[in-house]
């Protein structure tokens, strides 16, 4: 389901991205020697307390042993995702170095923070607590997707083909090649790529796992219970898409992989899920997004505007406003459709005491 070609890649590029590799799977293995010991710190500040203090929270303790042990639950299905992580490694990938998982001395807190952020989204993708968010930011796209081609017939369906960027975990382009559809997500981070290949290629039944996303973080906590509450994935099972199915997973940047001329008016239709502001530069996605696209071939859009690039040091970064990014794209050479405010939550605590909505734009849009 995975296509990972590092043939006339740079090896300079190789070489860094294996390095990269490494310190992701580095991350994943020190998951729970890292969590249990912020765990362990709100122990040592506890003991800290006056006796008068600590009897208003008897509970206190047993609380923290819970997430311990919630952390190595959430432990034990990160080494089954970790166990994968090789695969991603090609020879050419190894750039003369070992296979060893090393130099753990370089996982950051922003690096645990990626994988913290990992786990949530299995509940947005994978898990009956994300139905609402699918609801909001999934099921217009695939309304939209289902509106356009109405009029093909079932059989011809498998036929056109959907090009899902920023794919996640995966949920998205298996929803839509259950509608029927041929489908390929692309994804550039490792984090998302070693998950969304454990979640559509390892599991064989409903709920095998469970997980605790919401553990890590003590604010903003209505309930001791909700934060402990055990969410089970996968809410379907991801084989129960017909055998013959064209579905695949690309790993890559987006504009190396899909800015070749082998993708050159190769797609029917490309449908972004807050993607578009992962761009460096905005206008060459839509440039790209117009060039592989047939003639009268749609795109479907929902998404904010939170560039991920802006203020990132020595990272280029173009932020345009909304009106800009449209009038960009009507002078690339797309028609709008359609055009709407979505409101939308992303990996949110649904029990949380704080939550972000997102004035999501979306769009459909042809090709002249």
């Amino acid at each position: 389901m995975f296509v990972n070609d590092p043939e006339g890649v740079d090896k300079e590029i190789i070489e860094e991205e294996a390095k990269h590799l490494r310190k992701v799977l580095n991350t994943f293995t020190l998951y729970k020697s890292h969590a249990l010991t912020s765990n362990n710190r709100r122990r040592t500040d506890y003991f800290a307390l006056p006796e008068r203090h600590k009897a208003f929270i008897p509970d206190y303790l047993t609380r923290l042993n819970k997430v311990d042990q919630a952390i190595s639950k959430n432990y034990h299905v990160l080494k089954q995702i970790l166990a994968d992580g090789k695969l991603f490694v090609n020879e050419e990938y190894k750039g003369g170095s070992n296979n060893d998982i090393d130099d753990k001395e370089q996982v950051t807190e922003y690096d645990m923070d990626k994988l913290r952020s990992t786990i949530k989204q299995f509940v947005r993708e994978w898990a009956i607590e994300g139905q609402p968010e699918r609801d909001a930011a999934y099921k217009p796209l695939l309304d939209a997707l289902n509106e356009f081609f109405k009029d093909v017939s079932k059989e011809e369906r498998a036929s056109i083909r959907v090009l899902v960027p920023g794919a996640g975990l995966g949920r998205l382009a298996f929803d839509i090649v259950q509608q029927g559809f041929s489908c390929q997500g692309n994804e550039f981070s490792f984090y998302m790529l070693l998950s969304s290949h454990f979640i559509l290629n390892r599991i064989e039944r409903v709920h095998q796992h469970e997980i605790y996303p919401f553990i890590h973080s003590f604010s903003n906590i209505i309930s001791s219970d909700d934060q402990l509450k055990p969410i089970l994935i996968p809410d379907i099972l991801p084989s129960s898409i017909p055998p013959d199915s064209n579905f695949s997973m690309v790993a890559g940047d987006f504009v190396e992989v899909y800015g070749e001329e082998q993708h050159i008016e190769k797609w029917d239709c490309i449908v972004t899920c807050f993607f578009i502001d992962t761009a460096k530069n905005i206008l060459e996605y839509i440039e790209i997004f117009h060039r592989i696209l047939k003639p009268g071939g749609l795109w479907i859009n929902t998404g904010p505007l939170l560039y991920h690039y802006e203020n990132s040091p020595g990272e280029m970064s173009i932020e345009l406003s909304l009106d800009q990014v449209k009038f960009s794209i009507k002078e690339i050479g797309f028609i709008f459709q359609d055009e709407r405010i979505i409101n939308t939550t992303y990996t949110s605590n649904p029990n949380g005491m704080l939550k972000y909505v997102y004035e999501c734009s979306f769009w459909t849009c042809v090709k002249q």
